[in-house]
């Protein structure tokens, strides 16, 4: 499994669970070509290839048309966000033929439900409303949903409309310029009003946004 991971602490758990890591520096996407390397550089000759962003897409499908002329079997599950891509390799099992474990992976990956809290660097219009700079945005599946001025609030009710559709797992990831605490914080609130959730917390330290959020 070739994965893109946007933080050192994502980029750890993702190689503790056997993949092989592009790392991509803050606020640009992966090219093309690092993915490349890294399919033909794991000396597999199946591979699954997981962008973890809706823009990194295309250049994983690039890679893996350049991959497979040369002979390597690759399968691009179109992962929009970490979280997806967390969930797919947590199901990957090398001992499933490769066909199995790719329907396996991605049933996870579109199964798992993500959200994201990030702050407004410029005013701009949003669903929610106009934000301006230093106001807390709220991610739902990829759409800016909520506008508020403070971070576990909002965090809060992007893991509320994430578990609006039920679900049993809650994941926590914590960013680099995420605020001490915020994790527990979060976990409180749910876990009061939903003890039937479990809630993992990991430190992405991924950049721009200090709290990735999904929910399967």
């Amino acid at each position: 499994v070739v994965i893109t991971a946007a933080g050192p602490g994502l980029a750890r758990l993702f190689r503790d669970a056997g993949a092989v890591v592009v790392e991509a520096a803050a606020g640009r996407h992966p090219r093309a070509q690092d993915l490349l390397d890294a399919v033909v550089g794991s000396s597999s000759g199946e591979v699954v290839v997981l962008p973890n962003d809706r823009a990194a897409v295309a250049a994983a499908e690039a890679a893996a048309q350049q991959a497979r002329a040369r002979g390597v079997r690759v399968a691009v599950i179109p992962t929009r966000a970490q979280v997806q891509g967390l969930a797919a390799l947590a199901v990957h099992d090398p001992g499933r033929s490769f066909d199995d474990d790719v329907v396996h992976m991605s049933a996870a990956a579109a199964q798992t439900r993500h959200g994201a809290v990030t702050i407004a660097t410029r005013r701009a219009m949003t669903t929610a409303g106009l934000c301006e700079p230093g106001d807390v945005l709220g991610v739902v599946d990829g759409d800016f949903a909520i506008v508020g001025d403070d971070l576990v609030v909002v965090a809060v009710e992007v893991v509320e409309r994430l578990l609006g559709g039920s679900g049993e797992l809650l994941t926590i990831l914590v960013g680099a310029e995420a605020p001490d605490g915020i994790a527990g914080q979060v976990q409180r609130h749910i876990s009061s009003g939903r003890p039937d959730v479990d809630v993992q917390v990991h430190h992405g330290g991924q950049s721009g946004y200090p709290v990735l959020l999904a929910v399967e």
